[in-house]
């Protein structure tokens, strides 16, 4: 069971990774920031991640923000989420 709750936690690693090579992948020109910030941890304790990112581009802004722990008690986190996107006139 051990295992299993540490494949998860490795896979949910692998999500934000993804998603961020995504967003290198796809240029764009114009205004463009971000911020991401991340963590993660693996021990005898159990395994965790979490992760915090800030984009505003010429479409809109985003920010997310999320946290991942599984241990001998299960598998628990968060995640928030907003944005806005507006129209170039």
């Amino acid at each position: 069971m051990r295992a299993l709750k540490r494949v998860l936690a490795a896979s949910a690693l692998t999500v934000p990774l993804v998603i961020g090579a995504a967003g290198i992948a796809s240029a764009q020109e114009g205004l463009d920031a971000n911020f991401g910030k991340g963590q993660f941890v693996v021990n005898q304790n159990g395994a965790g991640v979490a992760d915090t990112n800030s984009t505003v581009n010429s479409d809109g802004l985003q920010h997310t923000d999320f946290w991942i722990w599984s241990d001998d008690t299960g598998v628990s986190g968060a995640f928030t989420g907003s944005g806005a996107t507006w129209q170039q006139g």
